[in-house]
């Protein structure tokens, strides 16, 4: 993924008073100058060319086809038995690699995997002794009661009043709706888990910032684990750490880390020359630099990549539940596939206020300014909620043992509104089933099977020619090679029906979330409390595990291809919404007033001025639309599609590490694809606007 596509959640507030820092003059010439001057008669040439070159070769396409059977059909003696050469790797490390063979010293691959896994188990065991086992029996967990308190003196240190209430009232909810327990087995995990995938992203960025070549080298890697369904590296994990809590925080690293580890990188590449410099100045040794002046330097970006840490593990570690993590997770899976709706909403709900709660006590921390403490005081005095939560955390405990229910809250203390749940599930079905299902039927037979049958007969050498001409069309010869093979591999190991059906899908979904949410990041845009109380709202649903949104649709429409759709439009959406305001807010108020001097109507300003300079932006997110569509893909084969997450799906069933590799590198391909020609286009186009300089 590319680093421009990743920003963070306070950008479209930080867009309503920031205006972009571009020369008016320059862009409301670019933007507006007559047709003529902003095309040339030769642009204009080549852009008939292109589609002319287009059309041959859909047409010499589709007469190969008919005639020449590889052009139809990839031949399976020109497959690459990729599968195979993962499936014979793995058996080599699991059960063939030894080292210092014949030695006292001698070991194996899966002796180191399994010391790593046991190695990590213990701050994990500690932390949930913490949190809900308690420790030897004798020393029982936190009360909830404790740990809620805590929440709410740390949420007051962090961010005053607001962040304590908001602390307060998600952990009473959790103990409340009677998910403490199974909501402490996901906290406890999510406690070890941030600060390692920190960490660890802490040291790549630091790297990456450092050396280029390890960034080049770093960078790809990172777009195919962003860009890879993760069910598709669970499989390996599975046969190389086993199942449980460890190996889901080794899934869930690989998941989180690339995030931090950009935002850690890009963090430190923008700190000032003017920096640096001072601080050589001053006799910095290049340690020192680092540690004392650029980390400093950088400290928002760095935490925003802490942010974006713990966002990400909890999204994995819900997952996760499908290799043995313990949680909340494994409730709502189990809860969904007992089809107990009303419950798996409570669950799904617990995971999101854990969310809410961890994004704002994180952001919190990557907003705070540095207070000055007077070094005069006492030590209680200097640190005043340190103080506040020993004295609140011994007075808790002792008060727990005394009043049970201040410990755990029983059944009869707690409330559900899984019967209120199932009852409007049952009410629909009741009422709406026949309209629904006439609608689902429509769908399915006249618009999404034709759209499905239409991708599946594109003839592979077409697809691929296609894709390496738009390739060439926005970035040059290196864009449409790398596109190009991209996009041919699944015909190359032998998924190219499969990856056609995920593109029908992806494609579909991506469509209407395209239009649902540039409508929307529209209609918010055009007033800053529309747009902030929008982002509010985006932040809201993007804290929503995956898990969730297949909830409603399958309540609706049943196992289908038009629920998976849904489903990913339903999670895909939101990034549309976002990066469409961020887009519109973002241009300049100089360029509006000069527009509106010049005599152009509202539809004018519109389609000449504020669509053409916020298109990157929005380009963007449908960047985004795209890969978190693709990332959906494997959730949605637990509802019986037919695709690539299918294929995913079947080979963690079986512990087929080849199978689930290979379609998950054809998925990663597509969204890298999809993201090097968005890259490419956003370029171009902000060169022509004048945006950036060539």
């Amino acid at each position: 993924m590319s680093q421009a596509a990743m920003l963070s959640k306070n950008d479209v507030t930080q867009a309503l008073d920031s205006p972009r820092s571009t020369s008016p003059a320059t862009t409301y010439s670019a933007v507006m100058a007559p047709p003529s001057e902003r095309r040339p008669q030769a642009s204009r040439h080549r852009g008939v060319f292109y589609w002319i070159t287009a059309l041959a070769i859909i047409l010499l396409g589709q007469v190969a086809a008919e005639r020449v059977s590889w052009v139809a059909k990839y031949p399976s003696d020109w497959m690459l038995p990729l599968k195979d050469w993962i499936d014979a790797f793995f058996e080599w490390v699991v059960y063939g690699a030894r080292f210092f063979e014949g030695t006292a010293f001698e070991f194996t691959a899966r002796n180191v995997t399994r010391g790593f896994s046991s190695w990590l188990s213990y701050p994990l065991s500690f932390s949930e002794s913490l949190f809900f086992n308690g420790f030897a029996g004798s020393v029982p967990a936190l009360p909830w009661i404790t740990v809620t308190g805590l929440a709410t003196i740390l949420g007051h240190w962090l961010g005053g009043w607001r962040t304590a209430l908001l602390a307060a009232v998600a952990f009473t909810y959790l103990a409340l709706f009677g998910v403490w327990q199974p909501s402490m087995q996901t906290f406890a995990l999510v406690v070890i888990t941030v600060p390692m995938v920190f960490l660890i992203g802490l040291v790549l960025g630091i790297f990456m910032s450092k050396g280029p070549r390890f960034k080049s080298v770093v960078t790809p890697l990172f777009d195919v684990l962003q860009s890879m369904p993760p069910f598709a590296y669970l499989v390996p994990i599975v046969v190389l750490y086993g199942v449980g809590n460890v190996s889901a925080m080794i899934a869930t690293a690989l998941f989180a880390v690339p995030p931090v580890a950009r935002c850690v990188a890009l963090g430190l590449e923008t700190v000032s020359s003017g920096v640096l410099e001072a601080g050589r100045m001053m006799g910095c040794t290049r340690w020192q630099l680092l540690w004392r002046v650029q980390i400093p330097a950088a400290r928002s970006l760095l935490l925003t990549g802490l942010n974006q840490g713990v966002m990400q593990t909890l999204a994995m570690i819900v997952l996760a539940a499908l290799i043995g993590a313990s949680g909340l997770g494994s409730e709502l899976l189990t809860s969904l596939q007992s089809l107990r709706l009303g419950q798996a909403l409570e669950q799904g709900l617990a995971i999101v206020v854990i969310a809410v709660v961890l994004d704002r006590l994180s952001r919190a921390y990557a907003l705070k300014a540095p207070v000055y403490v007077d070094p005069d005081l006492s030590w209680r005095q200097r640190h005043p909620h340190l103080v506040m939560g020993l004295v609140f955390l011994a007075a808790s405990v002792l008060l727990a043992r005394v009043v049970p229910g201040l410990a755990q809250l029983s059944g009869e203390h707690t409330i559900t509104s899984a019967a209120f749940w199932n009852a409007g599930i049952d009410w629909i079905n009741l009422n709406l089933y026949d309209s629904v299902q006439a609608f689902r039927n429509f769908m399915l037979l006249e618009v999404l099977i034709p759209i499905r049958t239409f991708f599946q007969a594109i003839p592979w050498v077409t697809f691929v020619a296609l894709v390496a001409l738009v390739g060439y069309r926005f970035g040059g010869w290196s864009v449409a090679l790398v596109a190009g093979l991209l996009i041919w591999f699944p015909a190359g190991t032998g998924l190219w029906t499969e990856a056609m059906t995920t593109l029908y899908m992806i494609g579909t979904a991506a469509v209407v979330c395209i239009i649902v949410g540039f409508v929307l990041g529209l209609l918010a845009s055009r007033t800053a409390n529309w747009s902030r109380f929008a982002a509010g709202v985006c932040d809201f649903f993007q804290t929503f595990p995956s898990f969730i949104y297949l909830i409603p649709v399958v309540m609706l429409f049943k196992v289908s291809d038009l629920s998976a759709i849904i489903a990913v439009l339903l999670f895909a959406v939101v990034p549309m919404v976002r990066y469409t305001i961020l887009g519109l807010r973002s241009v300049p108020a100089s360029i509006m007033e000069a527009a509106t001097q010049q005599g152009t109507t509202p539809l004018q300003r519109f389609t000449k001025v504020e669509l053409p300079i916020a298109l990157p932006e929005i380009m963007l997110g449908v960047n985004q639309v795209i890969f978190m569509a693709l990332f959906m893909v494997a959730i949605t084969a637990l509802i019986g599609t037919q695709d690539l997450g299918a294929q995913i799906n079947a080979a963690r069933s079986g512990n087929e590490i080849g199978k689930a590799l290979v379609a998950g590198l054809c998925i990663a391909f597509m969204g890298i694809a999809a993201d090097r020609l968005i890259g490419a286009w956003v370029k171009r186009k902000k060169v022509e606007l004048g945006l950036v300089v060539a």
